[in-house]
């Protein structure tokens, strides 16, 4: 059985330039994991059709002096790689189907959302799954390729006040589709659907699918560059379409506004949507809660997958390099210009995984040697590391190995990390050893 899910993924994922790889026999996998039993196969993958949509337009006492001069303050050190803890995986709850996406109201339930590839939301509270879906639109989600299906939800700022939800899915033509539901108590309607934004897929892949609400209270959007492999459309460099971009609106009102300050709000240079450009498929990113920094994890072709952060407020217009580059190196050419470009601040090559999963800087109270470290992951080799500044630079450190294929991280309101195992359907909670 296990053979046979290799082949169906492997085949899935041939036409995003991926691969799995699966780690050496002698390599002992670090932190703990409490297997089950269950496993769902990744589904064929078909080939969606058509480019671009077409959305709304806007409109800051004295001291005493010392008699005796006092020693320069000592400089406190800068963690190193060494000194981050390892994690180990506590399982929570078991029986999802293809989660892809882990997330909270913000409305001080202390629930979870899972969001699972076919089409539904499902609430977790107290440890326990509840038996009735949040959300369930699989009537219209078209799921059937690797990377299709109802990719995430993200619960407005407000949310307490006005039970508004949005979600990023693919139709059953294969195109994107972000919509506005609203809900109450512990169900959401699926007939209150106001669609927001419409964007054409020319391929099955890449369709990015990421949502989420930045500390600015404006809607972040992922979109990839369309599929197929290496960019033929050119999109990540081409300003005019919201392929290969992070995109950016006021989703408070409907039709949705322009923010002002986005980079081509005035639509002279670009589309007015568009905030960061230069991305293969952005499958995960996330902002700081504390600093407001913006990590982006940037899915590679064949060589390289990539971590970004962008400090906060200096992410507008950020150009992360594709296709000029993949990673740190140049892709078609060796003497590429990178003066403009936005370089990671971390890459792994295809021997240690195939497919980047972005994850949260980990803000929680319950791990204090884990403050601060952004952990991430990666699909194929299901592998999870650690990363954060030191004195050389950013480092990063392997936490953890184990055969899950990770596809989510999320965060509570508390701060506290979550994993969830794709091809398990087990919900994971990130501890410390």
């Amino acid at each position: 059985m296990r053979f046979i899910l290799i082949l169906i993924v492997l085949a899935a994922l041939t036409g995003c330039g991926m691969r799995l790889n699966s780690a050496p026999a002698n390599e002992r996998p670090v932190g703990t994991l409490i297997p089950t039993s269950a496993t769902t196969p990744a589904p064929a993958a078909p080939v969606a059709t058509a480019v671009a949509g077409t959305p709304a337009q806007p409109p800051a006492a004295p001291t005493s002096v010392p008699t005796q001069p006092l020693p320069a303050p000592a400089q406190p050190e800068l963690p190193t790689a060494s000194q981050m803890p390892q994690i180990a995986l506590q399982q929570i709850v078991e029986g999802f189907d293809r989660p892809l996406h882990i997330t909270h109201a913000g409305d001080g339930s202390g629930r979870l959302f899972v969001v699972e590839k076919v089409g539904r939301i499902r609430i977790v509270r107290n440890g326990q799954a509840l038996p009735e879906p949040f959300l369930d639109i699989t009537d219209r989600v078209g799921a059937r390729a690797n990377e299709q299906g109802l990719l995430s939800v993200a619960f407005h700022p407000r949310y307490r006040e006005n039970g508004w939800l949005f979600v990023n899915y693919t139709d059953t033509e294969g195109n994107t589709v972000v919509s506005r539901f609203s809900a109450e108590g512990d169900r959401a309607d699926p007939s209150s659907e106001e669609v927001v934004l419409t964007i054409e897929q020319p391929f099955a892949n890449h369709n990015g699918g990421l949502i989420v609400f930045g500390p600015d209270g404006m809607l972040y959007v992922g979109m990839g560059d369309g599929g197929s492999a290496g960019d033929p459309l050119g999109a990540g460099q081409d300003r005019w379409t919201f392929l290969g971009k992070i995109l950016r609106i006021n989703a408070d009102t409907l039709p949705y506004t322009i923010p002002p300050d986005n980079p081509w709000a005035d639509g002279s240079g670009g589309r007015q949507e568009v905030w960061i450009l230069g991305v293969r498929n952005p499958w995960r990113f996330s902002f700081d809660r504390a600093t407001g920094d913006l990590f982006v994890a940037d899915v590679g072709q064949n060589r390289l997958e990539e971590v970004h952060m962008l400090p906060a407020g200096k992410s507008a217009g950020a150009n992360l390099g594709w296709n000029i580059m993949e990673g740190n190196e140049c892709f078609r050419h060796n003497d590429c210009d990178r003066r403009t470009l936005d370089l990671p601040i971390d890459v792994y090559p295809h021997s240690l995984g195939c497919s980047v999963t972005g994850g949260h800087v980990y803000r929680g109270a319950a791990f204090p040697a884990l403050q601060g470290v952004y952990v991430f992951g990666d699909f194929c080799s299901g592998r999870i590391w650690g990363l954060r500044p030191s004195a050389s630079g950013w480092e990063r450190t392997e936490l953890w190995q184990s055969n899950i294929q990770i596809a989510a991280f999320g965060e509570d309101e508390a701060g506290e990390l979550y994993v969830a195992g794709y091809n398990n359907g087990v919900l994971y909670r990130i501890v410390v050893e």
